[in-house]
């Protein structure tokens, strides 16, 4: 009885059949992956480090502060420059210029938010000749360097009596002074369907129930974008109350640290470093705790109605 050999499958067809296209792509993109967070995990710790040291720094004698001393950490951990940096300049104490640090960033936030977004509303829903023509004045100011108007500026509050006071400070915030924030919110606003003005005015509703119920609550992201970079950028200024202000009891923090600066005639390192370290912490604080917002308003942006 004679049988028949099953014919064998040449061994370069087996090869071919047992090769998996997919598995090969999905190593590679584990491996680019891989090379990318590992890249992006260097370039974060290069960023970190000035902030990391300067934490660490706070809690050093000045003794292991710059030199040869090149360690992170320090085993002679104290908050004494924290004690010293609290004491204040010339009789007047950290807390006084970081309250007023907090009133003027407080207040910046409060007016750039109330004008920016009336304004907005005005430029993107309600129609009124010559629309156009202010809008895009309101942009060129974009364009004009915030040095050209300085000596007009102190000049018309010197004469008004305005000078060594907050007004010169907070007054543009509450008169959209900040034509960035106002294109921000046009742009948010004009991404949201304008079939939402046409059935409130069906209901019988004017604008300002339209921008109050309808449009703030959608604005959300804009809002807190808004509310965010405000205080940032306010607690940050240093020019403008270095213009304005001439009584020490009024000064923010970063009049205050250069003052400090001046004081110690850049000797105590640790208690300037910690002052900074004050100094950064609200601004911190902040923005991680409303940051989620802006990528929410950033993802937004291109959605149509």
């Amino acid at each position: 009885m004679t049988t028949m050999a099953t014919p064998t499958k040449p061994v370069a067809d087996i090869e071919l059949a047992d090769y998996n296209p997919k598995s090969e792509s999905v190593l590679a993109k584990r491996i680019k992956s891989g090379i990318f967070h590992a890249v992006a995990l260097a370039l974060t710790c290069a960023v970190l480090y000035p902030a990391l040291w300067m934490i660490a720094s706070s809690f050093k004698p000045n003794s292991e502060i710059g030199g040869a001393n090149t360690s992170l950490w320090s085993n002679n951990f104290s908050f004494d420059n924290f004690i010293t940096a609290m004491d204040g300049i010339g009789g007047v104490s950290t807390l006084t210029f970081f309250t007023n640090s907090l009133v003027l960033a407080i207040g910046a936030v409060v007016g750039t938010v109330l004008s920016a977004s009336v304004s907005a509303y005005a430029f993107a829903r309600i129609k009124f000749p010559g629309r156009s023509v202010f809008f895009g004045m309101m942009i060129a100011t974009l364009l004009l360097p915030f040095h050209v108007v300085i000596i007009p500026q102190y000049i018309i509050f010197n004469q008004l009596g305005l000078v060594d006071t907050y007004v010169p400070l907070l007054i543009g915030k509450f008169l959209a002074g900040d034509a960035f924030f106002v294109f921000l919110m046009v742009q948010f606003m004009r991404n949201l369907p304008s079939e939402l003005d046409e059935a409130a005015r069906i209901d019988g509703a004017g604008h300002v129930r339209i921008f109050t119920a309808i449009m703030l609550p959608l604005m959300k992201p804009a809002l807190i974008s808004t509310s965010i970079f405000s205080f940032i950028w306010s607690w940050n200024d240093f020019l403008g109350p270095l213009l304005y202000l001439n009584t020490p009891e009024k000064y923010p923090l970063p009049l205050a640290l250069r003052l400090f600066v001046d004081q110690t005639q850049s000797s105590d390192y640790g208690a300037m470093i910690a002052m900074s370290v004050l100094a950064l912490l609200p601004v911190l604080i902040f923005f991680l705790v409303f940051q989620r917002y802006i990528v929410e308003g950033v993802s937004t942006q291109g959605l149509k109605g």
